[in-house]
C-alpha cells in the first residue's frame, strides 16, 4: 500500500515543526553558560523585563500558527490545480530563483507597510501590535508572538501573497516558507553568533531587530524579515554599533544623532 503526504499538506505543516524545532535549538544553544558572551541582553532579562510569560507567548504563537495553517489549506485547496500545473512548467532552478526572490520582496514590502502602519495607527498599536512589544527582550520561540489580528494580517496575508505573486508551486513553498520562518525565528534570536550565516548575508537580522524592540527604535527597523530596503529609502532606517556590554555579551546601540532625535 503506497502511502504518500501532500505537497500542499506539507507546505501547511512543515514551516510549524520548523519553527518549533529552530527555536528550541536555540533555548538549548542559549542555556550554556560558556555562550552568554554572545547575548544581546542578560538571560535573567528575558523575565525581569518582558511583560509577557513564556508560557503565555507558547499558547500565543500555537493560536497563531493554528489559524495561519487554516488560511493555508484553504488556500491551497482554491490554487491547487493551478499551482499543479505551473510547478510542470516552471521547474528550472532559475525559475525556482526568480519565485524566491520575488516572495521575498514581496513580504518584505507588505509586512514593512504593515508593520509601520501598526506603529503610527495609536488605535492598532495599543489593542493589537503592542502584544509583541511586550517581548522588549525577545527570544527565538517568541519571534511570532503576535496578536492574533496581526498575525492574521501581517504573517499570514503577507505570506499568501507572497505564495500567489511569485507564482511557486506548493511543494517550492514548502522550502521558501521553512526558510523565511527560520529567518525571523534568528531575528529574535537575542544570540550573536560568531559563523551566523544569517547575521553575515544579511543586514536585516538580530541586531538589527533588536534595536526595533527598544523603546528608542520603536519608530525604526521597520523592515521584516530579509532586506532593510524600505527603511533605508523611507527614512526609517536607525544605524547602530555592535559593542562589548560591561558584564558580558554584546549590545546594539543606535549611533548618537538617531538617538536624540
Amino acid at each position: 500500500m503506497e502511502f504518500g503526504v501532500s505537497d500542499e499538506l506539507l507546505g501547511t505543516f512543515v514551516p510549524i515543526i520548523v519553527y518549533w524545532l529552530y527555536s528550541g535549538l536555540y533555548v538549548v544553544v542559549g542555556s550554556f553558560d560558556k555562550l552568554q558572551n554572545y547575548r544581546l541582553h542578560p538571560r535573567q532579562d528575558e523575565d525581569q523585563k518582558n511583560l509577557v510569560s513564556k508560557l503565555d507567548v507558547v499558547k500565543g504563537v500555537l493560536l497563531q500558527q493554528f489559524i495561519q495553517a487554516i488560511v493555508a489549506i484553504l488556500l491551497f485547496s482554491v490554487t491547487g490545480s493551478d499551482a499543479s500545473a505551473s510547478a510542470n512548467k516552471q521547474s528550472s532552478l532559475s525559475s525556482l530563483v526568480r519565485q524566491f526572490i520575488t516572495a521575498m520582496l514581496v513580504m518584505d514590502t507588505w509586512q514593512y507597510f504593515m508593520h509601520r502602519y501598526m506603529h503610527h495607527n495609536k488605535f492598532l498599536y495599543r489593542h493589537i501590535h503592542s502584544l509583541h512589544h511586550r517581548l522588549v527582550v525577545p527570544y527565538a520561540f517568541g519571534a511570532l508572538y503576535n496578536h492574533p489580528i496581526e498575525g492574521l494580517l501581517n504573517d499570514t496575508i503577507g505570506g499568501a501573497l507572497s505564495f500567489l505573486l511569485s507564482g511557486m508551486s506548493p511543494r517550492a513553498s514548502i522550502f521558501f516558507f521553512s526558510f523565511a520562518t527560520i529567518k525571523t525565528v534568528d531575528d529574535h534570536c537575542g544570540l550573536w553568533l560568531p559563523g551566523n550565516l544569517f547575521q553575515f548575508f544579511f543586514r536585516n537580522n538580530t541586531a538589527y531587530h533588536d534595536v526595533h524592540h527598544q523603546l528608542y527604535g520603536s519608530k525604526y527597523n521597520f523592515a521584516q524579515p530579509f532586506f532593510v530596503m524600505w527603511d533605508r529609502i523611507l527614512g526609517t532606517y536607525m544605524p547602530y554599533s555592535l559593542e562589548k556590554r560591561a558584564g558580558g555579551g554584546f549590545e546594539a546601540r543606535p549611533i548618537k544623532d538617531h538617538k536624540e532625535n
